[in-house]
């Protein structure tokens, strides 16, 4: 099979029971035996073939999960009911009591709250730290440290994490890297780079249409065997599951994410350059302006370009909250939290979907009051759409 990753997706070739060209649903949470052994073999999982229980999987989650282990070169995947059920899936599979966890500190405000907040209470302890900075990576890990966690492309200050360079020093100290790559499907395959797990919430781009909630651990079949073990896998023993309706629904949609991408990129490098040319702070991997646009550069599948994703700074709150309500208004998008639709959606993260960050760390890490996230659409005619921009944010005194 073709190593490029649209070229996986046009592979994939699943036939209905009564041979529609869509795979059929299976709606149902419990499957039959033809044998009293065949159900003791499957709960012991020795046993190929055989559906147990839809809490452990289905044939339409076995469907879009191996879809996607395939587009993202991994062995084997398994699909769960929202993104943070792949997230804490994972974390607590790799880590018990004692251990440690180096995490960017530019995360889903959700995994920064995971992280922060809940798995101290499990005696395992997470250092935020800059991704880009890798002394200062190297420098705090510890002898408890099991995993090494980051987002490819962070949400939401777009810093780009060098997954090769993180992988050697995983490497160095026996460690497990994951990558969450949610916000760059098809533009960087992490395991091209040494990604061991890789995440994406399905909620977002792969998906397509904000109608969907889901979540996927692609891994090794080692891996993914444990954490769907009955005894001790922990998406199987907490119940992310995700519905086989959800799933059919999803690979659907898996089969437009290559055109979907390239549009997504196309859109957001036009107006992350003419906003940069307008004088507004932008960030967007796509500029030379951005730091790390060189190792995005290194990584990245050229024809699905930079992805879909950039922020501007407002200067203020106020300023911010003004724009974006103007710009819903003037119907170029939609106040709304989330990303991959195919209209525009743009919020003030700080506020929203970082809001679990205390101000001060915030402040910190450089996420400002007038940050400005835009999930940039499918818009047909982008040079139009800036026009209207233009326009809002010459109304609210930013231009």
């Amino acid at each position: 099979m073709s190593k490029n990753p649209a070229k996986k997706i046009e592979k994939l070739q699943y036939f209905g029971e009564f041979g529609g060209i869509n795979p059929s649903i299976s709606d149902s949470s419990t499957y039959t035996f033809l044998t009293a052994k065949s159900m003791s073999d499957t709960f012991e999982g020795n046993t190929d073939g055989c559906y147990l229980y839809s809490r452990h999987t289905s044939p339409s989650n076995l469907y879009l999960s191996q879809a996607l282990a395939a587009m993202e070169g991994y062995e084997s995947a398994h699909v769960t009911g929202s993104g943070m059920g792949a997230i804490t899936g994972v974390l607590l599979q790799l880590c018990k009591s004692g251990d440690h966890i180096v995490s960017s500190r530019t995360i889903y405000g959700g995994t920064y709250a995971f992280l922060k907040n809940f798995t101290p209470g499990l005696k395992i302890e997470t250092s935020f730290i800059d991704i880009t900075n890798l002394k200062s990576v190297e420098n705090a890990i510890n002898e408890n440290t099991k995993v090494l966690y980051c987002e490819t492309v962070s949400n939401p200050l777009l810093e780009v994490a060098d997954i090769k360079a993180l992988s050697l020093l995983a490497k160095k100290h026996n460690l497990t890297l994951v990558v969450d790559n949610t916000f760059s499907p098809l533009a960087i395959t992490p395991i091209s780079q040494g990604a061991d797990v890789l995440i994406h919430s399905l909620t977002k781009f792969i998906n397509g249409s904000s109608d969907t909630i889901g979540g996927v651990v692609c891994a090794s079949e080692e891996f993914i065997n444990e954490l769907k073990d009955v005894n001790s896998g922990a998406c199987m023993l907490m119940g992310s599951t995700m519905d086989s309706f959800r799933s059919a629904s999803i690979l659907k949609n898996l089969r437009t994410l290559p055109i979907r991408i390239k549009q997504h990129s196309k859109n957001a490098l036009y107006l992350a350059g003419k906003f940069e040319q307008d004088g507004i702070k932008t960030v967007y991997p796509g500029l030379k302006s951005h730091p790390s646009h060189e190792v995005y550069n290194s990584m990245c599948n050229q024809e699905f370009g930079y992805g879909g994703m950039l922020t501007i700074d407002a200067g203020s709150l106020d300023k911010a909250n003004e724009l974006m309500e103007m710009m819903q208004n003037e119907n170029i998008g939609y106040l709304a939290v989330s990303l991959g639709y195919f209209k525009t959606l743009f919020s003030a993260p700080g506020t929203s979907t970082s809001s679990e960050i205390p101000e001060d760390e915030q402040k910190q890490m450089g996420l400002s009051d007038g940050l400005i996230r835009f999930s940039i659409g499918l818009d047909n005619d982008i040079e139009s759409t800036y026009d209207d921009m233009r326009k809002c944010l010459k109304a609210v005194g930013i231009l």
